[in-house]
């Protein structure tokens, strides 16, 4: 089995692997939602996100409204457009997991990061603030056509990067969800990497339910201990 280190290439998930959209959906929904919203629990929220989400699957940084308005029509929440307008707003400034930042400086001096992201190319350029700017290269939902777990979005990006000169066996594909990105890029030949957010957690959150979990290559429960184990490999080396 490889190392981290003989890659060249990590390709990231984004949204729910280095943004921790499950607590910016949760804290845009108490905010705007009223008394009602605050009451419920977290799956009580999550589940008829991810319906909205299934129903309006366009483009992350027009659709949004729309799931909003369709989450809150089946939780009884405010509907009108004003609401709607906030909670897409809210998208935007989704908040990066509290390591996502600092590890991925520290990937960025080993490796090309590339964004392999179902968000649109302005939300990502929103998300790639938030973490620093670190990508090298990125793939958007909108820019392939189509949305992972579609096997033509691995299909592009793996062009992409060969267009650059990297073989697939020097990328390793990063992520937190079974059901967008582990499942299927292990099926398509990808060496995964998942990181596991929910570790310790019961059910799959605001991500759809998979199939089944498939095993991955290299598993992590945050992304600093990625790094961490890459570095902890170079130094053996050296």
């Amino acid at each position: 089995m490889k190392k981290l280190t003989d890659f060249k290439v990590l390709t990231f998930d984004v949204v729910g692997t280095l943004i921790n959209f499950e607590k910016g959906v949760l804290e845009s929904i108490r905010r705007l939602g009223g008394e009602a919203a605050r009451t419920l629990t977290d799956d009580q929220i999550f589940e008829p996100y991810i319906r909205g989400r299934a129903t309006y699957p366009g483009r992350s940084s027009h659709a949004m409204a729309s799931v909003y308005q369709s989450l809150a029509t089946e939780l009884g929440l405010p509907t009108d457009a004003q609401t709607a307008a906030a909670f897409q707003r809210d998208v935007l400034d989704w908040p990066a997991f509290d390591d996502s930042v600092a590890a991925l400086q520290r990937l960025r001096r080993h490796f090309r990061l590339v964004a392999m992201t179902n968000a649109d190319r302005v939300a990502l350029s929103a998300y790639a603030h938030t973490l620093g700017d670190p990508f090298d290269d990125s793939v958007t939902a909108d820019e392939t056509g189509v949305a992972k777990p579609d096997p033509q979005f691995f299909a592009y990006n793996r062009g992409r990067q060969s267009a650059f000169g990297y073989k697939f066996g020097d990328i390793l594909h990063v992520a937190q969800s079974q059901y967008h990105d582990i499942g299927v890029a292990r099926e398509l030949g990808y060496t995964v990497c998942w990181i596991e957010r929910r570790q310790g957690l019961q059910g799959f959150g605001a991500t759809p339910i998979p199939e089944r979990v498939t095993t991955p290559d290299f598993r992590f429960a945050t992304l600093k201990a990625l790094a961490d184990a890459v570095e902890a490999e170079e130094q053996v080396a050296a």
